[in-house]
């Protein structure tokens, strides 16, 4: 009988030691995608943008929510460095 070492490729990818890079790349954007998963509060007030260099790129609704949502940031970055169990992100910038 033959015998083979065929893997799924999400699993390879998901454990690969190689592919950590690409784990941590697909995560950073997973937070784009899951902002309102985390915060669907949000929703009306404020567009997630970008992650970029560690930093999530928030679009405020007007200047009084760009200021309210400025200074609960840290609670913010916690929420979400909390939700994936890892520190992604470490500043938050509003536009």
């Amino acid at each position: 009988m033959l015998k083979t070492n065929f893997r799924k490729i999400s699993e390879v990818i998901e454990k690969e030691k190689e592919f950590e890079k690409l784990r941590s790349t697909a995560r950073i954007y997973q937070v784009v995608e899951d902002f309102y998963k985390i915060f669907p509060d949000l929703k009306i007030l404020a567009s997630p943008l970008k992650v970029e260099k560690d930093i999530l790129f928030l679009h405020a609704e007007n200047s009084v929510w760009k200021s309210e949502l400025n200074f609960q940031k840290m609670v913010i970055i916690e929420k979400i460095n909390n939700y994936y169990k890892e520190e992604i992100i470490k500043n938050i910038k509003f536009l």
